[in-house]
């Protein structure tokens, strides 16, 4: 079965904020490319983009 990721709601409800709110971080993290998306029918999902993650954290260890 193929992830998909979590849907916007989810992380709203997990962390207690607005889904405005939620959406602005999600831009964010996705202009960084830390997450990608997934629309299926009116829902977009997000997932974690595990690579970009690892090499986030290789650079920031090798800057200190």
């Amino acid at each position: 079965m193929e992830e998909i990721g979590v849907c916007v709601s989810q992380i709203t409800d997990k962390l207690n904020m607005t889904q405005s709110t939620a959406s602005q971080y999600l831009t964010m993290l996705q202009r960084a490319g830390l997450i990608t998306t997934k629309r299926i029918g009116k829902f977009t999902y997000y997932q974690r983009d595990e690579e970009a993650i690892r090499q986030l954290a290789q650079y920031t260890m090798s800057e200190m």
